[in-house]
């Protein structure tokens, strides 16, 4: 008999290699190899003779681009519109962070419009899917239930009844009879996608799949799964907080920069349509060290609060910690302050947080971030109706940053009444009604500015 052929798969990458080896050559990943067997290929097979051939790309002419809207504006917003017919979008996210529950109240939602949908499940039972559905609520409509691992069976179901969406929990538990290892190995994913992607591009089925998250929050399996698909989307959220953050981290038919806020309720998933004050909710009002500032995610101006703790420390070297932003961008700042203001910061401890949970890494945070730095240091509130934004640089000055008109007009629907930005930004914005604009230059003048308007606590 012969031999079966084995080869060596990256688990991060995917790279392929005759034998084991240490580090990936690929990722630079260490100890991520795994063997698999290779399932022979024929190389006597007559060439295919339905060859097409090329056409200019002048002659191709474009479709008007049709979505799907998904019920939920949150989903539409983050998947650039809606849903685009014959895609195949990745959902990853931590185990119970609402992957499942979204996707069925997704598809709660598109059966309504009277389009068919077919929920394919390859880890929970019929009878567990139909207890979650029961707490969304009453279900109308063509919604189909499969519980099957088969890809080979499913594509016969598919081509059947022809629906219009399809949602596969989990890509993990997939796999193909002609591919020997098992199911969720590097093998068995990349097929099972690529399978998934051809059945999505020959006919007008969306197909969602649902991929697990390794410990390092990456989509388990072979990297080449995020290539392979049209959209990828992150379920994110703190396992202490209820909000949920969607965000996609790739989108064929939209923008990266897109977020949707939803709240997990005993009922579902529920959508937040003001996520500045659900964000403000039970913030501090005049306690130094907390600031309000206006960030901007893809096209949405969120409010979030910055809050800073300054004290100094009995030790050699100073601790320093940032939850929510970047934690050297935190320390340059730290640098700033001390040779552009001369204030001694080397032998404090640092603690800057984005409260809520929230990460935000745009420069626009600096201004905020230098600000509860200050009011924490100097034990100076800054006023609870005010709210600062803008970007430093490392000679200390405050320089423009985008969007600024909606990060005003943000601010001032959620009453604020004061708005210190970069004095770069002042003159192209519009006048905003309730709202009494601050512009300034450098560090120097936000220091005198907070020295002559907020009170000693």
């Amino acid at each position: 008999m012969a031999k079966s052929k084995t080869l060596f798969f990256c688990k991060e990458c995917g790279y392929e290699s005759s034998k084991w080896l240490g580090q990936c050559p690929g990722c630079k990943q260490w100890d991520t190899f795994v063997e698999e067997p290779v399932a022979g290929r024929n190389h006597s097979a007559s060439p295919r003779k339905d060859i097409k051939e090329p056409v200019l790309l002048s002659d191709v002419i474009a479709q008007a681009e049709t979505r799907m809207k998904t019920g939920l504006e949150e989903l539409d917003r983050v998947l650039g519109g809606g849903i685009v017919p014959g895609s195949l979008v990745l959902v990853g996210g931590d185990p119970g962070i609402g992957k499942s529950t979204l996707l069925l109240q997704m598809s709660r939602e598109i059966v309504k419009q009277g389009r068919k949908v077919i929920y394919i499940s390859g880890e929970e039972s019929g009878h567990q899917i139909k207890m979650r559905a029961d707490r969304l609520g009453a279900i109308s409509g063509e919604l189909l239930l499969l519980c099957e691992t088969n890809l080979d069976l499913i594509e016969t179901v598919v081509h059947k009844h022809k629906p219009d969406i399809v949602v596969i929990d989990s890509i993990q538990t997939m796999y193909r009879e002609d591919i020997a290892s098992a199911p969720g190995s590097v093998s068995q994913v990349r097929e099972a996608t690529g399978a998934l992607m051809r059945l999505a591009k020959e006919s007008t089925t969306t197909i969602f799949i649902i991929g697990h998250v390794t410990k390092e929050g990456m989509v388990a399996g072979p990297k080449v799964l995020e290539h392979m698909v049209d959209t990828v989307l992150y379920f994110e959220g703190d396992n202490f907080a209820s909000y949920r953050v969607l965000r996609a981290v790739k989108n064929r038919f939209g923008s990266t920069n897109e977020i949707g806020v939803f709240e997990m309720q005993s009922s579902g998933l529920k959508e937040v349509k003001n996520p500045s004050e659900y964000m403000l909710s039970g913030r501090p009002v005049g306690e130094p060290g907390s600031v309000v500032t206006s960030s901007v995610e893809g096209t949405r101006p969120i409010l979030v609060e910055v809050q800073a703790l300054i004290s100094r420390t009995s030790f050699n070297m100073p601790r320093r910690t940032a939850a929510g932003t970047d934690y050297n961008r935190v320390n340059l700042l730290m640098a700033v302050l001390e040779k552009r203001l001369g204030l001694q910061l080397g032998d404090c401890d640092a603690y800057v947080n984005v409260a809520g949970g929230m990460r935000i890494t745009e420069p626009a945070l600096d201004l905020a971030i230098v600000a509860a730095i200050l009011s924490s240091y100097r034990n100076t509130a800054i006023s609870g109706s005010t709210v600062v934004f803008g970007e430093i640089g490392l000679t200390g000055e405050i320089r423009a940053v985008n969007m600024a008109d909606q990060r005003v007009a943000e601010a001032a629907k959620m009453g604020f009444e004061t708005c210190i930005l970069p004095k770069a930004n002042e003159a192209n914005i519009k006048a905003a009604a309730g709202i009494k604009l601050v512009g300034i230059n450098n560090i120097q003048e936000f220091m005198q500015y907070i020295k002559e308007n907020a009170p000693k606590v």
